[in-house]
């Protein structure tokens, strides 16, 4: 791996790709904490300017929240699993001078979602119109034209809210007050899943429009109707994978970034960005931190590059780290004026996650790709998780089977899984080392029914347990919050922290933390918005 201290001036007679003529070199250098999509967006966006960028992580692989695990042949995807919208990947390379299908294969998947009733009813989220409205029709034929209804209301919330507004940056209130207007018309002040309710009246059809906030860390009782746009993004544009798993989409931006002449180094946990006179001037790095916790996520062999502390100096800094711990931790209370240690603990924080990753010596070739499974209650299980910070008896899951498409992700004659249930983050006061081992088991017996996976545990042969402490330890997660901020609409766009740091000059944020927000998209759009501030 390239040193990092010293930029080498043969940098400057690279050929920007994207150009076709020699990078500028004089806009200066660059650092990227955290080498997540957002961060990696980030990296590439600015290396093809003409910056020289440096890429840090702390952890021994890249992918942030997107790690990979292997395991007695199985591969563990640790983190977003769907893929939609893929032209956001296209723009990306094409910035870069690249074709995003030359560094990975992203395919199809088909159904989008099957999802599980308590009751034993079934239905397969798919794209295709007529194949929809037939699930649709299974459980309430009069709901069919009111779910064409919703569909035409979710398309003019995309149209507003994701084709115009994803990339906007919102950095100055008057910008929020011009789409005001439009926020109203949509009815972005109602929580999605009454929304939905207005257009739809079967009860379970109403969990089956209304669940997708949850992917990006919401409520559905109250995140805003905004994001029912979610469901129009996912028809338009399909629900995808990527072939040898996200991973593999991880490592092919790594690759794209250093084709481009980036610079990646893993082992790197920021310690300080340095700011003088209100501007950085550089991140203070320590290399081969023996941390106790990210210890648990070296594989055998991880050597770590370099030890000791090192300076970047840079002209700008973009954090794709959790927002709140940013401030907190590299960024001294003298230097923030607006996002200081109290405002922040302020902030109402994301819904954590459980998340069971296992690998089973047969397999289940009824589940599909992507599963949802509904416990008894909807709205009451919400209210545990997000207000009452309890860990409910009962508990709805996301059933993730990556070997559905992609056999060589296990051993043959296995699958690979790995389930995930939303659980309060560690404001509920909850000792997940007491907890995880018995909840776990809880959610194997729940998945024990004849149509799911009968004899699970029998047949359970690798597993590995991922909790709200684990996020906090080893994603610096503040709260354990697997999505950082709750997705309101008191804190959306304007109210979030804003992509271009108000307290510091050449501080940048890229990430769930920001605008637009959580989810492949979102962090992706991120780096985008960037280009208004970045030249």
């Amino acid at each position: 791996m390239e040193d990092s201290a010293p930029f080498d001036k043969a940098q400057s007679k690279k050929v920007d790709s994207a150009r076709g003529k020699p990078l500028d070199s004089t806009r200066g250098k660059a650092v990227v904490i955290g080498s997540g999509f957002g961060g990696l967006a980030a990296a590439i966006r600015t290396q093809a300017k003409g910056y020289q960028v440096t890429l840090l992580e702390m952890r021994d692989k890249p992918g942030g929240r997107a790690y990979v695990y292997k395991d007695q042949g199985f591969t563990y995807d640790a983190g977003p699993t769907i893929v939609t919208v893929p032209f956001v990947l296209d723009e990306l390379a094409e910035v870069a001078g690249k074709k995003m299908a030359d560094y990975v294969e992203i395919v199809p998947c088909d159904p989008f979602y099957r999802i599980y009733f308590h009751d034993g009813r079934v239905f397969d989220y798919r794209g295709e119109q007529e194949r929809l409205e037939a699930e649709i029709a299974k459980f309430n034929p009069s709901d069919v034209e009111g779910y064409r209804r919703f569909q035409d209301y979710s398309r003019r919330v995309y149209d507003r809210a994701f084709t115009d507004l994803a990339a906007h940056s919102f950095d100055s209130f008057g910008e929020m007050i011009r789409v005001a207007p439009d926020l109203i018309a949509l009815r972005a002040d109602k929580p999605v899943f009454s929304r939905v309710g207005e257009f739809i009246k079967d009860p379970c059809l109403r969990q089956v429009f209304s669940f997708e906030p949850l992917l990006i860390g919401g409520n559905p009782l109250r995140s805003s109707a905004i994001y029912a746009m979610i469901h129009y993004l996912e028809k338009t544009w399909g629900v995808h994978f990527a072939m040898g798993g996200t991973n593999k989409l991880v490592s092919g931006l790594v690759r794209m970034f250093e084709d481009i002449g980036g610079t990646f180094i893993t082992g790197a946990r920021a310690e300080e960005i340095v700011v003088e006179n209100g501007k950085v001037k550089g991140v203070k790095v320590a290399f081969g931190k023996q941390d106790e916790d990210l210890a648990a996520d070296r594989q055998p062999g991880y050597r770590f590059e370099k030890t000791g502390e090192e300076f970047f100096p840079a002209d700008i800094v973009i954090s794709n780290g959790d927002v709140a711990n940013t401030y907190r931790k590299l960024v001294k209370p003298e230097h923030r004026r607006k996002w200081t240690d109290r405002r922040l603990e302020k902030m109402r924080y994301a819904m954590s996650l459980f998340v069971a990753y296992f690998g089973t010596d047969k397999q289940y070739p009824h589940l599909p790709h992507h599963s949802i499974v509904l416990g008894p209650r909807y709205e009451g299980l919400l209210t545990d998780i997000f207000d009452k910070k309890i860990v409910a008896e009962d508990f709805s899951l996301y059933l993730h089977r990556p070997s559905a498409t992609d056999p060589s992700l296990a051993p043959e004659g296995c699958d690979v899984f790995y389930v995930l249930s939303p659980v309060p983050h560690l404001g509920g006061g909850q000792d997940w080392s007491q907890l995880k081992e018995a909840y776990a088991d809880r959610i194997f017996a729940s998945l024990e029914k004849e149509h799911l996976m009968p004899d699970l545990r029998e047949h359970i042969v690798s597993k590995l347990l991922f909790t709200p402490q684990d996020f906090h330890d080893r994603l610096d997660a503040y709260a354990g919050s697997a999505f950082q901020f709750e997705p309101l609409l008191t804190q959306s766009a304007w109210f979030r922290p804003h992509n271009k740091s108000e307290d510091v000059a050449g501080l940048y944020f890229v990430g769930a933390g920001t605008h637009p927000g959580a989810g492949l998209p979102g962090v992706i759009s991120s780096a985008k918005v960037l280009d208004k501030f970045i030249p």
